[in-house]
């Protein structure tokens, strides 16, 4: 399984709707926090070219937030991210 990596913050609740989908799939991630921490937001922000959580990264691909990773769950693709 890939590598993923979200970006939240505390009161957000597509980022609450996008971790209980991967929950769901079994996917392991890590999380960051970017509430109290003017850096992590900075470097997610560079990252992604965006400013809203979440910011989902599974592998070297840039998901983007829970709207594109449930879109891709309704496509069926989500699992075959993954997986590989």
């Amino acid at each position: 399984m890939p590598e993923i990596l979200i970006y939240t913050t505390r009161i957000c609740p597509y980022c609450t709707m996008a971790k209980r989908l991967l929950d769901d799939k079994g996917a392991a991630y890590t999380e960051i926090n970017v509430d109290n921490n003017a850096q992590l937001r900075q470097e997610m922000m560079i990252k992604t070219q965006r400013r809203t959580v979440p910011q989902i990264f599974i592998g070297d691909t840039h998901v983007g937030g829970f709207d594109e990773l449930y879109a891709l769950e309704r496509q069926k693709q989500l699992d075959a991210l993954l997986t590989d």
